[in-house]
């Protein structure tokens, strides 16, 4: 079994962060720098930014606001680790969300944190999601995972699944397999754009709100094929 990595001064904690408010980013930066085994790295402050400065920068740990004025933190953790898997994602909101937190899950984030968080903690979040382990408490998870598995949304979705396209079917199997949009256009050879528009138009048209109860759909896609097709 491997020894759980040792952050020092000379070797420290590397962090990212991404907030829209600068004053809450130089907080956090003065908050974390003056941790000997924490140093601040870079930072950005909309999601564009977060996309070309994080990976440039290596971060061990990326400290990122979920609602922003570009996008949101969700889709940045989760482009962020398709890139870099080894790294995690600290969510930092205001609010205490569960349709975020089920978000943040699904897209890999190690922890969720909301901004009302006293610093010292905020500072043992960052050293206890560098050293491999989840700030998540698995109680949480497991409520929430159920309760996704039972919305309304996903028990008789096949008229739904008969309107898509073939295209759109693609699409939907491979949101169930993790897939970001930028994957999934590299993999049906298809800009980014025109993948969000197909998502946004399978979205309506299996009449869900969220990306997440998509996958959880995806999942079940499989299961009639299980016993073969139907004849009829």
């Amino acid at each position: 079994m491997t020894e759980p990595h040792v952050f020092t001064a000379q070797d420290p904690i590397r962090v990212f962060l991404l907030d829209d408010h600068e004053v809450v980013r130089r907080g956090l930066s003065d908050l974390l720098d003056a941790e000997e085994d924490i140093s601040v790295v870079g930072d950005a402050e909309n999601v564009e930014h977060a996309l070309v400065r994080a990976p440039a920068v290596r971060p061990h740990v990326a400290v990122l606001d979920v609602r922003l004025p570009d996008g949101d933190g969700i889709t940045v953790c989760r482009e962020l680790r398709s890139r870099m898997p080894e790294l995690a994602v600290l969510m930092l909101t205001s609010f205490d969300d569960e349709d975020a937190l089920l978000d943040a899950i699904m897209a890999g984030a190690s922890g969720y944190v909301l901004k009302q968080i006293r610093g010292s903690d905020l500072v043992s979040a960052v050293r206890t999601v560098a050293s491999g382990q989840s700030m998540l408490d698995p109680a949480t998870t497991a409520r929430l995972m159920r309760s996704l598995r039972t919305e309304p949304a996903t028990p008789d979705v096949s008229p739904e699944l008969a309107s898509l396209s073939p295209r759109e079917r693609e699409i939907l199997a491979l949101i169930g397999d993790g897939l970001t949009n930028r994957e999934i256009g590299k993999r049906l050879y298809l800009s980014e754009k025109t993948v969000k528009n197909h998502i946004s138009r399978l979205l309506a048209k299996l009449g869900v709100q969220r990306r997440v109860q998509a996958a959880v759909i995806a999942s079940q896609l499989d299961k009639p094929d299980a016993d073969g097709p139907h004849p009829r």
